[in-house]
């Protein structure tokens, strides 16, 4: 059986939300962070060496990264569903976003949350003054703007359907949930009535409320 090692408060919950919208039958095994550092830990590195989640194992088969494992098991368990068919517009616009929601929407959220925390980190009180205007030209700079142009493209994607890549949830729009929480969650990127709506739409889903069930309560770090 496909067993998910879910870390608590981790992209891993949008793994559960799509093995949940597919009916697919599977293993929870559960990792909780460290408490002072929030890190995953030591138990996942005998799953893959890199010890994060999401990853799961399928046999003999080990699969990590979000991506891959949407991939994995739209392939292997998905029977077509949640995923447009090949040659169209709408399989081009899935094969976008399902990539777009690590490699372009994530690093700038994720660089918001590290430099957030520049200022509260433990450091002589010399270093304070510069450590603070350092995180704040970085905030307003870089991760805002990039932020505030990553909602926009989201916002404007979302317009016509409430979804990524068609007329309803596909495997993009799994990838692309956790993005758009944390763009919600953490600000920077200006109103986008479609984004949130589309939190609001998948949060309502009865696959992700089993999904909660299942993974425990989730919340994101630094929202």
């Amino acid at each position: 059986m496909l067993t998910v090692h879910h870390l608590n408060h981790s992209r891993s919950q949008r793994i559960l939300w799509l093995l949940e919208e597919l009916g697919v039958p599977y293993e929870l095994r559960r990792y909780e962070r460290d408490r002072q550092t929030m890190l995953a830990p030591p138990e996942l590195r005998a799953v893959h060496p890199l010890g994060k989640s999401p990853v799961i194992t399928d046999g003999d088969a080990t699969i990590a990264e979000s991506g891959a494992i949407v991939e994995y098991i739209l392939d292997t368990y998905g029977e077509g569903r949640m995923r447009p068919t090949p040659g169209t517009a709408e399989r081009r616009a899935y094969t976008y976003w399902l990539h777009y929601a690590e490699g372009s929407a994530m690093p700038p959220l994720v660089m918001k949350l590290v430099v957030s925390r520049v200022p509260k980190a433990p450091m002589p009180f010399f270093a304070r003054p510069i450590a603070r205007s350092i995180a704040a030209r970085l905030q307003s700079g870089f991760t805002d703007p990039n932020i505030a142009r990553a909602v926009a493209h989201m916002d404007a994607a979302l317009a016509a359907t409430g979804w990524f890549a068609g007329d309803g949830p596909t495997g993009a729009d799994v990838m692309m949930s956790f993005p758009a929480e944390a763009s919600a969650a953490r600000g920077g990127g200006g109103p986008a009535p479609n984004v949130a709506a589309f939190v609001a739409r998948i949060h309502a889903r009865p696959a992700w409320q089993r999904a909660l069930e299942r993974g425990g309560p989730y919340k994101l770090l630094g929202g």
